[in-house]
């Protein structure tokens, strides 16, 4: 039997090591704005078009690299950062992936130059698909610039898994932001398509963040320093009253390595304990040092999970740093039994006494004097006389009656022609006057589901993703037939978002008019809303534009849906009726009509159940 065993050729190799390294654009940014990092540049520009799918540039005015170094770059294992297998434990550099950008060039278009400080000329490479092109010597700035194209040309499947445009944008943003934040003092600046997102002057770690996130959101940070023996920490939470449903604003890094951590979250979640809404999830920004021979950073690909030697110690230090801040900047309510001397009044009782107050005692409020006699028109056309009265006597009491004859031969004691007005009886618009009151056919089960009695036997619906289903189905009537129905403010609405953010509200615009919002201005990070669609509250604006927000940009549920039926999802999932709701009998009533109206009542937005049926005979068999 001839043998099976066969070395993969070099290309095949590296195209398999890139499904670890390069799962889409956003991960070819990681690994270039490192390695521009790790070269010392001061100043990293990073231009993207079309999403990352047709070019993805990295340009800095690091170190550069020698005609040599710029060629064994792209050698499966080749770096200038691990000497022997113990510095994999002491690393304090980022790129030091030996199949980085051989990987990357396996499947796209790769050109790079680059020089050094003191050479006269530089180097450029061109590589397609693991294949040098050529390499030249030419005139270059000092720093590195590479270029990659085309991504996945040789790999289409792979290209076939890309999300839209605007789900990479969004990952490519967010590895941006990690990197940015990691390096205050390095300025950064990225272009999309030919438009400036970002320009990110070197500054310190506050300000880092407000030109990341937006002006406003500098009043919502709380400091957080803490330094121990086994970790120093430093950085900014957000305050409670402005955390939001969505994880976009979490950021931690260990060693100026953003990581994600369950672990470590769970320690902010605890020390924000009380102070959250349900649902609200907390903003940090926090570095972490630590010695990076305790750490484990390779137990990941992509290096963003790391393992510590001490993981009980770091989580109580850091529940204990971040609620220590909340209290001492008083976010987070405290008892404090010490006297403040400025709440005292300032009045010396002691002088001045308890004032004087003077009483007529001789004052009687019930002496009266006898008034004038009135006469009063009576209803016949006579008249009659009020004659005084006095509380304590009852001798007169006949006099109240004079003057109640009428002018006819009549008495107004003569009852015989008086004729009463009609009370008009309110009849119930839904029922007859004799129909006896209908039963309840509806009953909540734990503010969750409705039961409801059917012949066959009873329905248990959904009661959120009921309502899910029921506005999903309205807003997307109202955004279609462009007559939303709007209900006016008062006061115009201001509502603060970063650029990004902005910018998709203004895509999203013409359909958030057609279900009921009118927008007087949108500029600046800043949104007016001067109408809102009926039946949404004024305190619910903001949570719907920011769950909206982040649907479009992750795109959920996926890209094959258009804008419309994800604007008319996402508005539907927030202002859906919640679990642990209570409602009463009539809006329990008015939910299963409104369900069974729909076109597609069995399921949610979501493709999830709505109502499960169980016949009599089901029910039997339990009693078996």
């Amino acid at each position: 039997m001839s043998d099976i065993i066969q070395l993969l050729p070099d290309h095949v190799a590296n195209q398999i090591a890139a499904g670890e390294v390069v799962q889409r654009p956003a991960s070819v940014v990681k690994e270039l704005l490192e390695n521009a990092i790790d070269a010392d540049a001061t100043v990293i520009k990073l231009i993207i078009k079309d999403a990352g799918k047709t070019l993805v540039q990295v340009i800095d005015d690091g170190k550069g690299m020698s005609a040599t170094d710029a060629r064994l770059s792209f050698e499966r294992h080749a770096t200038s950062k691990i000497k022997s297998a113990d510095d994999l434990f002491k690393l304090n550099t980022k790129g030091f992936r030996g199949e980085a950008l051989a990987s990357i060039a396996a499947i796209a278009h790769v050109e790079l130059k680059t020089k050094q400080d003191d050479q006269e000329l530089g180097t450029t490479i061109v590589i397609e698909g693991s294949e040098v092109k050529s390499q030249e010597v030419i005139v270059t700035p000092t720093g590195t610039s590479l270029s990659v194209k085309h991504l996945f040309f040789n790999i289409p499947a792979r290209r076939n898994f890309l999300k839209s445009n605007t789900v990479e944008l969004r990952h490519i943003i967010d590895e941006f932001h990690r990197v940015a934040l990691a390096h205050p003092s390095i300025g950064f600046s990225m272009f999309s398509n030919g438009t400036e997102t970002y320009n990110l002057p070197p500054s310190n770690y506050r300000q880092r963040i407000v030109n990341i996130f937006g002006t406003k959101t500098n009043e919502k940070l709380v400091p957080v320093e803490e330094a121990t023996e086994v970790l120093i920490i430093s950085g900014f939470v957000g305050k409670p009253e402005f955390a939001k449903k969505s994880r976009n604003e979490q950021f931690f890094f260990v060693n100026n390595r953003f990581i994600k951590s369950a672990y470590l979250n769970h320690a902010i979640n605890s020390a924000f304990e009380g102070l959250l809404k349900d649902g609200a999830q907390p903003s940090y920004y926090l570095n972490l040092t630590v010695n990076p021979q305790t750490i484990d950073i390779n137990i990941h690909p992509t290096k963003t999970e790391i393992k510590f030697d001490d993981e009980h110690t770091l989580y109580a230090i850091l529940r204990s740093a971040v609620k220590h801040s909340l209290g001492q900047f008083n976010i987070a309510p405290v008892l404090d039994f010490d006297r403040d001397a400025n709440l005292d009044t300032p009045y010396s009782y002691e002088q001045k006494g308890m004032p004087s107050v003077e009483v007529d005692r001789s004052f009687n409020p019930f002496k009266q004097d006898t008034p004038p006699t009135k006469t009063v028109a009576s209803s016949s056309g006579g008249s009659f006389s009020s004659p005084s009265f006095k509380k304590d006597s009852g001798a007169n009491w006949d006099g109240l009656y004079v003057g109640l004859e009428s002018k006819g031969t009549k008495t107004a004691t003569d009852f015989s022609e008086i004729h009463f007005e009609s009370q008009p009886q309110t009849e119930s618009f839904f029922k007859n006057e004799n129909e006896v009151e209908q039963k309840q056919t509806t009953y909540q089960l734990n503010n969750k589901f409705i039961i409801s009695t059917i012949k066959s036997g009873m329905l248990v619906i959904d009661q959120h993703r009921a309502h899910q289903r029921v506005l999903y189905e309205d807003f997307l009537r109202h955004i279609t037939i462009k007559e939303g129905v709007s209900q006016q403010l008062l006061f115009p609405l201001e509502l603060h978002f970063s650029n990004q953010e902005i910018a998709l509200i203004n895509q999203l615009k013409e359909d958030l008019e057609s279900t009921g919002f009118i927008f007087q201005s949108i500029e600046n990070e800043t949104v007016q809303i001067t109408g809102v669609p009926v039946n949404v509250p004024e305190s619910e604006v903001s949570i719907i534009l920011e769950q909206l927000i982040s649907d479009v940009e992750n795109e959920v549920p996926d890209s094959n849906f258009s804008a419309t039926d994800l604007l008319a999802k996402s508005m539907a999932k927030s202002l859906a009726i919640k679990t642990g709701q209570s409602l009463t009998n009539q809006e329990q009533e008015h939910l299963v009509n409104r369900l069974f109206g729909c076109k597609e009542p069995n399921v949610s937005p979501t493709n999830k159940t709505t109502f499960v049926t169980m016949t009599v005979d089901e029910l039997d068999k339990k009693f078996m």
